[in-house]
């Protein structure tokens, strides 16, 4: 592991140290954890982004969407 810097405001800090006393974290460990879940959100994000985009590029055509309306199982109101 590196050890790293940052500038953070007071209140932001007071909130963090807060919530991984809470979860039972140290403040590096918290941090790190909320850095993974952000990258994590992103790369979702990103994935979307890229479906959709190609769903635009090559939309599903007719004969693709109806092949499953067969084997398609609804849940009953």
């Amino acid at each position: 592991m590196q050890t790293i810097q940052m500038v953070i405001d007071e209140d932001l800090l007071t909130e963090a140290d807060r919530a991984a006393r809470q979860a039972g974290l140290n403040r590096s460990a918290l941090l790190r954890e909320a850095l993974r879940g952000y990258l994590k959100r992103l790369d979702v994000r990103d994935k979307e982004r890229r479906d959709r985009e190609g769903y635009e590029r090559y939309p599903d055509t007719e004969p693709e969407l109806t092949g499953w309306e067969k084997v398609a199982v609804w849940p009953e109101d």
